[in-house]
């Protein structure tokens, strides 16, 4: 969800009204981005010497910057097995694709970055439809799963056989789903891992259903489909989840305040809770305001490394320039 500028930025209109910088791209095909990375030296200024936040161990972190008036408003995250292909999908219907580079164990940029239109099951792109508020990304066994802001659906794309040029298919939500309020929606969507009793259902978390302390909506799509209900604490809502390989959900929040900025947190669920019906809930792993290195945090994914289990985030800047494209990276100690 975007925090400011979001009525003004309500439709592909909007979009394109705002300068003349921001033109139309091509409805189908990749666009090259060059992106600029301003290396995070510590996650918290103030302590440069500290690393360890919670149960997180900062590693790395970069401020991102691209050449395309489109680039940004990134809400959905994926980052592949080896940690080097990034795919990261914005609040108004593009996905977002580079290869990640390291220097000395630290994020260094993103390469070859490329823009390109999602595409609907016509072929039209998502952007010029009521599918444009594309909220929340997970990959899969090749499949790409994606949480639809507004009109509260979920849309699948065969990304091992076409990529970027994959179109849409629509995923059946119960009617539960299609009541969220309308800028409400799907933020965190997830597919259950191997070797668990729900392995291969895609999970999906709305990021407020109700009031501001009641639990907001769940829904488990596929084997033992049905719906649950994840407990909210301090007004945070919820904005993306990953799983663990022992099939735990990480996720992540966020808490918005006019005069007070911006805050993020990472909760750990037991996955042996997740069921239809459930009531959800579990311990802070980590808890940042903007005392830290933060912005509006969107999207989380999680990839192995050498034994060691990597947490990736990436902030929405809402395209606005008084917020940043912040990338982290950290590694659950």
């Amino acid at each position: 969800m975007r925090l400011t500028r979001r009525a003004a930025l309500a439709g592909l209109g909007a979009v394109a009204a705002t300068g003349p910088a921001l033109a139309a791209p091509p409805d189908t095909g990749r666009i090259p981005v060059a992106i600029s990375a301003r290396p995070i030296a510590a996650f918290e200024p103030r302590s440069p010497e500290e690393t360890r936040f919670g149960q997180l161990i900062f590693r790395s972190g970069l401020v991102l910057t691209g050449s395309h008036a489109r680039f940004g408003g990134l809400s959905g995250l994926w980052r592949s097995a080896n940690g080097r292909d990034l795919v990261a999908v914005t609040d108004n219907g593009f996905w977002l694709t580079g290869t990640l580079a390291s220097r000395n164990g630290r994020l260094a940029g993103l390469e070859d970055a490329e823009l390109a239109p999602i595409l609907g099951s016509s072929g039209r792109p998502l952007h010029r439809s009521r599918y444009y508020d594309t909220e929340s990304l997970c990959i899969a066994d090749g499949v790409a799963y994606m949480g639809v802001e507004r009109t509260h659906d979920v849309l699948r794309f065969d990304w091992a056989g076409e990529g970027v040029m994959a179109r849409a298919r629509i995923v059946l939500v119960p009617r539960e789903v299609k009541r969220l309020p309308d800028n409400r929606g799907l933020e965190a969507i997830g597919v259950v891992p191997p070797g668990q009793p729900l392995a291969g259902a895609i999970v999906a978390i709305a990021e407020r259903s109700g009031s501001e302390d009641e639990p907001t909506l769940g829904v488990i799509l596929g084997r033992q489909p049905g719906l649950f209900r994840v407990i909210r604490h301090g007004g945070f809502d919820i904005t993306d989840l990953a799983f663990l390989p022992d099939g735990d959900i990480l996720l992540l929040e966020r808490w918005y305040r006019t005069l007070r900025g911006v805050g993020m947190r990472i909760r750990r669920i037991p996955g042996a809770s997740l069921k239809p019906g459930a009531l959800l809930d579990g311990p802070v792993l980590i808890e940042a305001d903007l005392g830290q290195e933060i912005d509006n945090m969107e999207g989380l994914a999680v990839h192995q490394e050498a034994g060691r289990t990597v947490l990736t985030l990436i902030s929405d800047d809402n395209f606005s320039f008084l917020q940043r494209t912040v990338l982290l990276e950290f590694v659950l100690a």
